[in-house]
């Protein structure tokens, strides 16, 4: 009986290292790769923004495009589609009588729901072969149940250094017959056709990159090896101003167009080649907190999304259009939150430090509802990540992680980090001109 695979691509948009296109290349006889703009992705929120907002979707977008010319190579046809996956594979499954179906595992609600319907519409005879494949390390290399994880980070951060070692990288796929092709062309959408307006890039951004495993590469290269700037990582990573002050790599890493196993692999290669220091451990320490807010919801389930959050916390919250709109705007009352508000609305992008300033600001300053302010960046951040984004935001609103439950002082934080106020200066001032 010949073997037909299908792929069936999530935030694993890459070639390279990528569990299902190495086994399913090395067992079948055909292979198709498929991703799908869910719907259900690009509708508004009751807070007037979309899920999904026009920065993320045009680097998804590059990325996709990318991520087609690399199939392509391989004679791997992309199938594009704008149905429920559950709807949608199903076609696919019957057309190309599809045996084997192989995706990465995800285990958020919104994810995990529409595996379910996928599961439940599948023919019986259809093999399913779901993977863990976007962790530093591998959930079967812990050296603890998931249901043990501890939950302060430094517990999680020692135990993993000690007993964890990051697997390594799959082989680069041979190139399948030209017969693997299917003779159907399947064109990426634009911008436009999704309900979007094109957003030139804003001059004073520090995320001016494209999406797709080649930009990652290059960035890659020039962070480590062009510029050498991983060895003075750990000094910059809390600036505000330019490309370089971060390694901007969380982009990538969140729809899966860089691998957090090659990284690491790079950084030790650095460390071997280059020089080993503080700045490249804390490379390889911002990968492992990544991988913890991962455990984290793998954890807890879908209280990552609660008002409580994993602590079950019982405060007293406001829902107050007037005053989200004033600090989606940037007009409150501290300019270095609305220097930062005002470069995500501009750019999709905020730093580490700004991110932190102003979840804490909107939770407890503002007492807003911490999840709508979650929303809000999830619409916005080109480098949003489900896990990261809402275990930073219970994390800094006294309902996650933070044993200490901290909060920011914005002025005292502000005058640190932007001393002299050039940051601030900057998008406070643009804001008035465009």
């Amino acid at each position: 009986m010949q073997k037909n695979s299908l792929v069936w691509l999530r935030n694993d948009l890459r070639l390279e290292d990528h569990y299902a296109f190495y086994n399913a290349s090395q067992d079948s006889d055909r292979l198709v790769a498929y991703y799908s703009f869910d719907p259900s992705h690009y509708r508004d929120t009751p807070w007037g923004f979309r899920k999904t907002g026009d920065f993320r979707v045009q680097f998804l977008i590059e990325t996709l495009h990318q991520l087609k010319r690399d199939l392509a190579q391989k004679n791997i046809t992309l199938i594009i589609d704008n149905q429920p996956p559950h709807i949608g594979i199903i076609d696919w499954v019957e057309k190309l009588e599809i045996t084997t179906l192989y995706f990465q595992e995800e285990w958020t609600q919104e994810e995990k729901i529409e595996e379910i319907k996928l599961r439940e519409s599948l023919p019986p005879e259809v093999i399913v072969n779901s993977h863990y494949d976007q962790f530093l390390f591998h959930p079967e290399d812990l050296p603890l149940a998931v249901k043990d994880l501890p939950e302060v980070f430094t517990e999680f951060r020692k135990k993993c250094e000690k007993e964890c070692k990051v697997r390594a990288c799959f082989p680069e796929i041979s190139k399948l017959k030209e017969s693997n092709l299917l003779e159907k062309q399947f064109p990426i959408p634009s911008l436009e056709s999704l309900g979007y307006s094109p957003r030139e890039t804003h001059p004073h951004s520090a995320f001016p990159f494209k999406g797709g495993s080649l930009a990652a590469s290059d960035r890659i290269e020039h962070y480590l090896w062009k510029t050498e700037k991983l060895s003075f990582y750990k000094q910059t990573r809390n600036g505000l101003l330019g490309t370089d002050y971060s390694s901007k790599f969380s982009a990538w890493l969140a729809n899966g167009s860089m691998s957090v196993r090659k990284l690491y692999w790079e950084v030790v290669a650095y460390e071997r080649e280059i020089k080993k220091n503080q700045s490249t451990y804390w490379m390889i320490f911002e990968l492992i907190w990544r991988d913890y807010f991962k455990y984290i919801s793998l954890k807890h389930g879908d209280k990552i999304f609660h008002l409580g959050g994993i602590k079950n916390m019982e405060y007293q919250w406001y829902r107050k259009q007037s005053v989200l709109d004033d600090w989606i705007a940037g007009r409150t009352r501290e300019p270095f939150v609305n220097a930062n508000m005002i470069e995500l609305k501009k750019t999709g992008w905020m730093s580490n430090r700004g991110r932190q300033n102003v979840a804490s600001y909107f939770a407890k300053e503002l007492l807003m509802d911490w999840r709508i302010g979650a929303a809000y960046f999830e619409s916005q951040l080109i480098d949003y990540d489900v896990h990261s984004n809402y275990g930073n935001w219970i994390y800094v609103s006294g309902v996650g992680n933070d044993p200490r439950d901290r909060k920011f002082n914005v002025q005292l934080q502000a005058e640190r980090y932007d001393e002299g106020g050039k940051f601030q200066r900057l998008w406070n001032q643009n804001s008035l001109f465009e």
